[in-house]
């Protein structure tokens, strides 16, 4: 089957292309879509999942984020780490092997929540009661069984 469709003629045609043509790329003028949005600062940060080379959210982009989540159809879920908030080797050097992927999870995860305030005061409660925590937002697919 692959060879008929090498030989077919839509594809002779587009091989029948000049030299000049084939090899032209058109130069890079830059992220224009991009511009202003300030560099990740390396010294002294973790980078860790997606959302984290983001700069720090106000409470309005956090419930932006949240009422995207729900949206979607997925159940918030909090989680908090009390000592690294990265993933990190310390107990196994096999390829693979990370320690700190899995967090603890706050209370349960909030099956039928609808509202972005009612989760955001959820992290205003892990936040209170572990300080020094790191705390995370997660949105789970319970369609496809997996962080959304």
């Amino acid at each position: 089957m692959a060879s008929s469709m090498i030989s077919s003629p839509a594809v002779t045609t587009v091989n029948r292309a000049s030299p000049a043509q084939g090899n032209m790329v058109a130069p890079f003028t830059g992220l224009k879509s991009l511009a202003g949005f300030p560099v990740w600062p390396p010294l002294g940060k973790k980078k860790f999942e997606t959302l984290s080379y983001l700069p720090p959210l106000s409470r309005e982009q956090l419930l932006k984020e949240i009422d995207y989540l729900l949206r979607n159809g997925w159940i918030p879920c909090l989680e908090f780490e009390l000592e690294h908030g990265f993933v990190y080797r310390e107990n196994h050097r096999s390829p693979g092997y990370y320690d700190g992927r899995y967090w603890t999870m706050w209370k349960l995860p909030m099956f039928g929540c609808t509202d972005p305030i009612q989760v955001l005061r959820e992290v205003d409660e892990a936040v209170k009661e572990y300080p020094q925590a790191f705390v995370r937002i997660i949105g789970f697919d319970n369609v496809r069984q997996m962080n959304g």
